[in-house]
Formats: C-alpha cells, structure tokens, sequence
C-alpha cells in the first residue's frame, strides 16, 4: 500500500519523527508530504521557500504540477512542502490522493486531529500515533476515526499497556517507539535526515 497517513490526536506525540522516521528508512524511493508544517525543522533542513501543498489545494493547477513542489531530503526522499495552510474541506484532495497513489511510497504528516476525510478513504493506510497517555486515547476515541493501527510511543511510568491501547481504538498496535535520547539529539543537531537512529528504525519495522 503507497499511501500512509499519520496523525495524533492530542499535541506533542512525535508524529512528524515517525513519519519522517518511516519515509527515511524506507528501501525504495519515498515522498513525504507534510500537512502540518514541522517536517522541515524534525528533518534538520532549512524550510523550502515558495508554494506547498497548502497552495496547490487551493488552485487549479493541474496534478502534474505537484512534483515540482518536492524538495530532495536524503539520497532516496523528497519532501512535499506545506507551503499555507492546509484546507481539509478542499475538494481537489481526491485529486491529491490519485497523484500520491501512483508514487512508489507515500507518508503523510497529517499533524493534530482527524485527517482530512479523503485521506481515510480508498487505499490509504491510517496510522495513529500516540503515547499511552489517557487524555490522547479519549481524544482519539471522540475523533471517530478508526485507524488501521497504532504507533505507541512508550514512556517510563505510563500504566497503560499495549492491549489496552488495541481495545481503545480497536486497531492493532503496529509498532512500539521508545522515547529514546539518542533520537531527541538527532533532532536537535538537524541530523534525523542524515541517519535515523538504529534502535528507531528497528522499532518501526512493524509500521513500514
């Protein structure tokens, strides 16, 4: 399946060095499109200038168009700006989605709340990413969206244990991240494009 969208519930889950994780360490040619504006400073490069995805939803310019909106971001990636801000209730995002569905592997950083409706239709994978963390879940659960699974990002001294995630948001838990200092310093250092920390892409193996 090409398209994977992944999105939070609640702020600060660690969505975008997920899905930036996830396109990084893909082994064929990868997209990221980036609905929510962080990607640029998770992946440690300066921000594109010039229009994004924001503005093409907001044209008329044709599907061919959205390629030239990729920045390169590592040997085998390119990056799909968010240039303005995003508007979910644009009609042209089944045209996005038949764009991004002939490309090779897409990841999504859909940001905070429910993704846009077309984004959870058709052949899109949804990921939710998420911490084990009681407001995040009820929040999810009142965001009525189903994911197809989730990303746990484990913390020491949560209670809440995988299997009470899975019952939750009825969605298998694909992957489990630890909360690991090693990729906050990859981050930091604007290093995450360059070489995603080992342990992460091993975790995440269950999510690509």
């Amino acid at each position: 399946m090409p398209v994977t969208v992944l999105w939070a519930a609640k702020g600060g889950s660690g969505t975008t060095v997920v899905t930036a994780s996830l396109a990084l360490s893909c082994p064929t040619d990868s997209l990221l499109v980036d609905l929510a504006g962080d990607l640029p400073n998770a992946l440690g490069i300066v921000a594109p200038a010039g229009q994004g995805i924001g503005d093409w939803l907001e044209s008329d310019a044709p599907s061919s168009a959205i390629a030239d909106l990729a920045v390169d971001v590592g040997r085998t990636t390119r990056l799909i700006p968010r240039g303005r801000s995003v508007d979910l209730s644009s009609p042209r995002w089944p045209d996005l989605l038949d764009w991004l569905s002939r490309r090779p592997a897409v990841y999504i950083d859909a940001g905070t709340g429910t993704p846009a409706p077309a984004l959870l239709d058709g052949d899109v994978r949804s990921l939710l990413v998420t911490r084990a963390c009681y407001v995040g879940l009820q929040r999810a659960v009142a965001a009525r969206c189903r994911p197809d699974g989730v990303v746990l990002v484990c913390e020491p001294g949560r209670t809440l244990r995988a299997a009470e995630i899975e019952r939750t948001t009825g969605a298998p838990v694909v992957a489990s991240v630890s909360v690991d200092v090693a990729v906050a310093r990859a981050v930091d250092a604007g290093l995450l494009s360059a070489r995603v920390p080992r342990m992460l892409q091993r975790e995440l193996r269950g999510a690509a």
